[in-house]
């Protein structure tokens, strides 16, 4: 680690025995909330003293519910008065901005926390920096950038909305055996097994939206939620990209739309009549612009414009031409690959990548073998 002075505050303190493992416990509290916390990150912060007997966790919290409150108020409040002299370790730098409650880096320097290890630099501009100062001003030690890339991974979304105006993108696709995901006009193929189905499943758990094309909707009229045991919950809001609005009323994603949210992205001049009947149904609508060269829909105009909601990740499972054209459009950060043993034929839709062509455009992050299928998920280089 690098150590640098902060202006005015003094000088990072290094890394100690023992950093590692309670950050690595940290990351994993997080994941409690990943997609559940409205436009804040899931952070958590541990409180941990060492009483005598060595360090033992005295205080946790994760960021609750909705956003609020901070993963630092709560292990703070749970810690009590054990909190004096103790170590907090913090997903994200504490924030420092006044909102609906004091900054979290100033409620830490208040309970006497002696020292604060954190992981991952907070992009915000209301804060970036600013909290590890406000922490050093009042005497506090401080040691950032502790497991950096595996808290940034939990937080990515959010660092997109920051960083690149729009969210995070991951392109998920079943591919048969040859290379196909599906027949036209044939409704749904079966190409994965139980087991990749539950992983997809999971995956749509973690995200704040699930996109699919017109296209895909028609054909497949899918119910785009999360169905394991107990996740139903973490259902993603649902945005079906159909820019001349064909979307039918009696539709799944129409019938559900007041109870799981659903956002059309369309054309202004859309058909009005159809237009207020999904409108009467529940449905949401983002008017879009047109890409001069293809009339599709302009796909970054959009990813801004859904960053500037809240939309921090969004898991796009849409057909050939929906993957193809968020490809083209240089937007996939993230990409899985899961091969089937199905083969479905010639009259099958080709996928617009493949494992190989994926080895060459992106990095190879993790591979997994889910009972016969092989899942293959790939990161921007």
């Amino acid at each position: 680690m690098t150590l640098r002075e902060d202006a005015g505050a003094g000088a990072f303190a290094p890394v100690r025995p023992g950093d590692h493992r309670f950050m690595a416990a940290a990351i994993r509290y997080a994941m409690r909330h990943v997609g559940l916390t409205g436009t804040n990150p899931s952070v958590a912060t541990l409180i941990v003293a060492d009483e005598g007997a060595g360090p033992i966790i005295v205080g946790r919290g994760v960021t609750a519910l909705g956003g609020r409150p901070h993963a630092e108020t709560q292990a703070l409040a749970e810690a009590g008065e054990r909190a004096g002299g103790a170590t907090a370790y913090v997903t994200l730098e504490p924030c420092a901005h006044h909102g609906r409650t004091p900054p979290c880096a100033e409620a830490l320097v208040a309970a006497g926390i002696a020292r604060v290890v954190s992981a991952a630099a907070d992009p915000d501009p209301r804060v970036d920096g600013k909290g590890h100062r406000i922490l050093m001003a009042g005497g506090l030690s401080v040691t950032p950038r502790v497991m950096v890339p595996e808290a940034a991974d939990m937080i990515s979304g959010y660092l997109s909305r920051h960083l690149k105006s729009r969210p995070e993108v991951t392109l998920k696709m079943a591919l048969s055996a040859d290379g196909k995901i599906g027949i036209r006009g044939g409704g749904q193929v079966k190409i994965t097994g139980s087991v990749a189905d539950a992983q997809t499943h999971l995956e749509r758990a973690r995200h704040d939206a699930i996109l699919i094309g017109s296209g895909t909707a028609l054909e497949d009229d899918p119910r785009l939620d999360c169905r394991l045991p107990g996740l139903a919950e973490r259902s993603p809001s649902r945005i079906i990209l159909d820019p001349r609005l064909r979307l039918a009323p009696e539709m799944t994603v129409a019938r559900t739309a007041k109870t799981v949210p659903t956002l059309v992205a369309t054309f202004v001049d859309a058909d009005p009549v159809r237009r207020a009947a999904l409108a009467e149904a529940g449905v949401a609508f983002v008017s879009c612009e047109a890409d001069p060269e293809t009339g599709r829909i302009a796909l970054p105009e959009l990813m801004e414009d859904l960053a500037a909601t809240g939309t921090a990740s969004i898991l796009v499972e849409g057909g050939a031409e929906t993957g193809a054209s968020f490809l083209e459009a240089d937007l996939v950060d993230r990409l899985i690959l899961v091969e089937g043993q199905v083969e479905i034929g010639a009259e099958g839709v080709a996928a617009p990548i493949d494992v190989a062509a994926a080895r060459e455009r992106f990095r190879l992050r993790r591979e997994y073998r889910f009972a016969d299928d092989r899942w293959s998920e790939f990161e921007r280089r």
